[in-house]
């Protein structure tokens, strides 16, 4: 954990905070604004937290490296753990949190069963810039305990018709490993009217590790061996009086399925029983009898209206629909069996395919008042959110129950009060959640003993403030402190599934895990920008008096969600510089520390491990730009080896318990190259782990259930891109 002292000593020294221009180039200006937690524009300078910008260049450069939807996350948010190279988001998190996951503001998935698929939501061809929200913040609404990243599509830039075609193509140059994409968007800007529309479709074969061996295919569903294809449009009109009022709706439908070309084959790790030659998971040509093909599919509709003179403010009313279904890849675990005992003789073993669906709809009112009672500066935000949550999860192939039918309904008005005394914005609010959880009565499966359990209701209601101080020094130095909430829902699905004979509660009323998470979350830090680069730093700490961690029960191999107070800590630092006009270079740091009790209730400190805590990590570039039409960027993203040796004896009963997670880091590096070739359009060639590195996946080295899984190997990519 971080020591006052230090946290004192390193406040002292940063150079600068994660403030609200943290994460962008040194030459982009101090005038852009945040959509994200504020829900109206509001200049970046001006909001006192973290927040982190991706541009569209950061975006693009990634895209050139993989279309995988998180990896520009783990390069460019320093809090970020490493992307999973998988369907699934699994062992990805913000700040040692879930993060709430929004696509133009609308909630991707959901927090009553937390899938971990709601990081592969659209084609990221469409994605114009990533807000997040470095944090716990309630403003969207549940969900966001780590904080909040809202991908926001693209908007038409240039007045008339332009057409953008994209094709990509990928290979690691073994058997099966090329990947193709083919993206065609069009768009229109007119003085009053304006729509984008976009397709793609990518086809991607097996990955190869470092050593040239399959990866394994992901439990909970890989990139491997899939197909996605989108589509996404949205458009607008302006009208009224100086065109102040703006109608806009958009669509948006995205599958990613895998072909089915493959079955998983299980490796073992040094020490297990039988384990001759530790081998990482493979896959081989091949399919189970009967199982289907995994899938994420993501359909949402939203109408968005804004009046910017709406009795002196600004209004804005906000109705969205989303719907998504997930099915994960066949699994023949004792979990998925008829019976209990399970079956011994795997000619006698089923396999069996979760699927989590799940559906929302939302309505939002915003308003916006500048020069409230007169008062030069201070501005008042406030509104009301209506939402609406269901989600079930299923075993498919049996049409068998595990997670029952559960819905929420939310009323949650707000308020927010910012106020201009010359440099210094001071900032607060409240946030008032009212909530209810519906779960119908249900049987659990036969590895939970067929246990009936008694549905009821549960509401939630809290109060999360926050507030916050940001003082623009000079031009170039400011300081912020921070104060800020988060709330949220624990993934209720696990331990609602988890419920056997030998539990001591059998009915939704008694179940002390669904009560909600409240995350509180306190941030110091300054930001200093120059004409040529900046840095920055802050130090925060994260608490929950009822906090939730994953761990896996070593009888099943499974996760199980262990309900304690949770303490985090960290340190992030981001800097860039701009050397001369063809040389520029970015570096970050982050460093995680977490803490909660050995097993609720036994006062027994322990420090988190890799499920919920990412190892310290560096993420540095270089681009070179010799000319206007050509420029090429080198970088590395290295995370760092973590041992966690603990001892504790409980006072009660002198029982001798053990906390031991070793996890080794490494560095990855990559090269991106781009070159405008004039009519005929641009080229961009990737290369992914460029050295061909060899290497477990993090999350994977924590022993659990078929989850031994290397990393992707080299990968070569070369995008042309053309416009008319």
């Amino acid at each position: 954990m971080i020591k006052p002292l230090t946290a004192a000593i390193g406040a002292a020294l940063l150079a600068s905070a994660m403030s609200p221009a943290f994460a962008q180039d040194a030459a982009t200006t101090l005038d852009q604004v945040i959509v994200t937690g504020t829900r109206t524009p509001v200049a970046i300078d001006k909001v006192p937290g973290a927040v982190t910008l991706i541009s569209p260049e950061q975006v693009q450069r990634t895209l050139n490296l993989t279309e995988d939807a998180t990896a520009v996350l783990a390069r460019m948010v320093p809090g970020y753990s490493e992307s999973s190279q998988a369907m699934s988001n699994s062992g990805e998190t913000l700040r040692g949190r879930v993060a709430l996951r929004l696509f133009d503001g609308v909630p991707q998935g959901s927090p009553l069963r937390e899938g971990s698929r709601n990081g592969t939501f659209t084609d990221m061809g469409v994605i114009g810039r990533i807000e997040v929200i470095n944090g716990p913040s309630a403003a969207e609404g549940i969900g966001g305990a780590g904080g909040v990243i809202n991908y926001l599509s693209k908007n038409p830039d240039v007045a008339g018709h332009e057409t953008t075609v994209t094709t990509r193509y990928s290979s690691q140059f073994k058997d099966d490993s090329a990947q193709s994409k083919i993206g065609v968007t069009h768009a229109f800007k007119g003085d009053a009217v304006d729509y984008l529309i976009s397709g793609a479709y990518i086809d991607r074969g097996i990955s190869y590790d470092g050593d040239g061996r399959r990866v394994g295919l992901n439990t909970s569903g890989s990139l491997s061996d899939s197909y996605s294809k989108n589509l996404f449009m949205k458009g607008g009109y302006n009208f009224g009086e100086g065109q102040m009022q703006r109608i806009q709706a958009s669509y948006s439908n995205f599958h990613i399925g895998g072909k089915h070309n493959y079955i998983p084959v299980e490796g073992c790790r040094a020490g297990d029983d039988g384990c001759t030659k530790p081998t990482t998971n493979t896959a081989e040509k091949g399919s189970i009898a009967g199982a289907l093909a995994e899938f994420n599919d993501f359909e949402q509709f939203a109408v968005k209206y804004t009046n910017a003179d709406f009795f002196g403010g600004d209004l804005s009313v906000d109705a969205y629909w989303a719907e998504q279904a997930m099915r994960y890849v066949p699994e023949n675990g004792d979990d998925r069996q008829l019976t209990k005992p399970a079956p011994t003789d795997d000619a006698l073993r089923i396999w069996d395919q979760s699927e989590i669906n799940s559906e929302k709809k939302g309505l939002r009112f915003g308003y916006a008042y500048g020069e409230l009672f007169k008062v030069e500066g201070l501005r008042l935000r406030a509104g009301l959110d209506l939402v609406e949550d269901t989600a079930e999860q299923r075993l498919a192939l049996t049409n068998r129950l595990w997670v029952p039918p559960m819905k929420y309904t939310s009323i949650a008005p707000y308020a927010q009060l910012s106020w201009d005394i010359g440099p210094v914005t001071l900032d607060a609010g409240i946030r008032r959640e009212d909530g209810q959880l519906e779960i119908d009565s249900y049987t659990t499966v036969a590895f939970r003993d067929h246990t009936p359990v008694q549905g009821g209701k549960m509401d939630y209601k809290a109060n999360m403030p926050n507030f916050g101080a940001i003082w623009r020094i000079t031009d170039q130095w400011s300081v912020f402190a921070s104060y800020s909430e988060g709330f949220g829902i624990a993934n209720v699905g696990i331990p609602l599934r988890n419920i056997q004979a030998s539990s001591p509660c059998k009915a939704v009323s008694c179940i002390a895990d669904l009560q909600p998470l409240i995350t509180e979350n306190k941030e110091i830090g300054f930001n200093w920008r120059g004409a040529q680069g900046q840095i920055g730093a802050s130090v925060y700490r994260s608490t929950s008096d009822f906090g939730s961690t994953l761990t896996i029960d070593k009888a099943t191999d499974d996760f199980i969600l262990t309900r304690a107070p949770v303490e985090i800590e960290g340190f992030e630092l981001n800097s860039a510089w701009t050397f001369n006009e063809q040389w520029k270079a970015s570096f970050l740091y982050s460093r995680i520390r977490g803490q909660t009790q050995y097993y609720p209730g036994s006062g027994l400190k322990k420090e988190m491990g890799i499920l919920d805590i990412s190892p310290d990590k560096v993420n540095a570039s270089v681009t070179w730009t010799p000319t206007d039409n050509l420029n090429a960027t080198l970088g590395v993203s290295k995370t760092f080896s973590r041992d966690l040796r603990e001892t504790f004896v409980d006072p009660a009963t002198n029982a001798v318990y053990k906390n031991e997670e070793n996890t080794y880091g490494y560095a990855l590096w990559d090269l991106s190259v781009n070159y405008d070739i004039g009519r005929y359009g641009q080229l961009a060639l990737g290369v992914e782990n460029l050295f061909d590195k060899q290497y477990v996946l993090t999350w994977s080295q924590l022993p659990g259930w078929q989850n031994y899984f290397s990393g992707r190997g080299r990968m070569v990519s070369l995008t042309h891109t053309f416009k008319f």
